[in-house]
């Protein structure tokens, strides 16, 4: 991985940051470029630290917190009887919504 990462480092050059500047729309000039590219360097070179560290011995995780079903269970509940959905209708016949034809 740290070979990934340090290979990474190096293919990070002002005309990759200008072509991805390119591709976002984002108007930049040659001392943007240039920053953003030290940046993303060091970032990277920063995450490259992490390999430093023996995670064999840690349980992968999900979350950070534990986290559990906030939902309210499903019922199955008749809130809506047939006379109920169509008092907001404007018009309705034998149990069916009429419309406007659209079709013609």
């Amino acid at each position: 991985m740290i070979d990934v990462i340090q290979k990474t480092i190096m293919e990070i050059t002002e005309k990759n940051v200008e072509h991805i500047a390119s591709l976002s729309k984002i108007k930049s000039d040659q001392n943007s470029n240039k920053a953003f590219t030290d940046q993303l360097k060091k970032i990277l070179k920063y995450i490259e630290k992490l390999n430093e560290l023996d995670t064999d011995q840690i349980e992968p995780t999900q979350h950070v917190l534990s986290l559990q079903n906030v939902f309210k269970e499903d019922l199955i509940q008749n809130i809506f009887s047939k006379e109920n959905s169509f008092e907001n209708a404007p018009r309705y016949d034998k149990g069916h919504y009429q419309v406007p034809k659209i079709i013609e």
